[in-house]
């Protein structure tokens, strides 16, 4: 294959999801299109790496310090919402529920690769709730055993100081069939029933 095509697929082919036939896609999308086209795409990735840091409050991605979610004033200030990375934020942002501010802890626990408390952003959850002002801390860490033990973790770290601690229900996704759910699912989905 030609010496640059090949190195630019290889370069996308790191990108988390794309394949051989992928990377290749792009690859040709890339020498097909434009050059104000690909300048474009090259001045956006230069201006990502650039420009955004960690919010100084949330921890979450800005341009701006502190971000927009925690300077602005109609946002609930009481309600926290702890995510993992700052991609879970702009899910949960995407849905237009949720009005309060976040927290991103920037990974959970994991003892195995000695990934501690003081490896991602807990002590800053803690003492950001110790402050005051927050009444309800959400947990929308990922079902897995690391976001269950860091869950269990966060919980026994704000004992005492007044705050409820809730997490998000785990369950069966709209339009999907009991046939085809797995058992942790439905067994997640009995437990967080709600009534009518």
């Amino acid at each position: 294959m030609l010496g640059p095509l090949d190195t630019l697929i290889k370069a996308l082919k790191r990108l988390p999801g794309v394949g051989e036939k992928t990377a290749t896609r792009y690859a040709f999308y890339i020498l097909n299109a434009g050059s104000d086209d690909v300048q474009s795409l090259i001045e956006s990735i230069k201006a990502v790496k650039a420009e955004l840091k960690l919010c100084s409050v949330c921890f979450h991605l800005t341009d701006v310090d502190p971000c927009e979610i925690c300077s602005n004033s109609r946002r609930d200030s009481t309600r926290l919402c702890v995510v993992e990375t700052p991609l879970d934020v702009l899910t949960i942002e995407k849905s237009g529920i949720f009005r309060g501010l976040y927290h991103v802890l920037h990974g959970v626990l994991v003892p195995l690769e000695a990934i501690g408390p003081d490896d991602i952003r807990l002590p800053e959850l803690v003492e950001r709730v110790k402050k005051g002002g927050v009444e309800e801390v959400i947990l929308a860490l990922n079902p897995t055993v690391e976001g269950e033990s860091t869950a269990g973790f966060i919980r026994d770290q704000l004992k005492g100081t007044g705050v409820t601690v809730s997490r998000i229900a785990y369950g069966i996704p709209v339009g999907s069939s009991l046939e085809y759910t797995d058992p942790l699912t439905l067994g997640r989905a009995l437990e967080n029933r709600i009534k009518l």
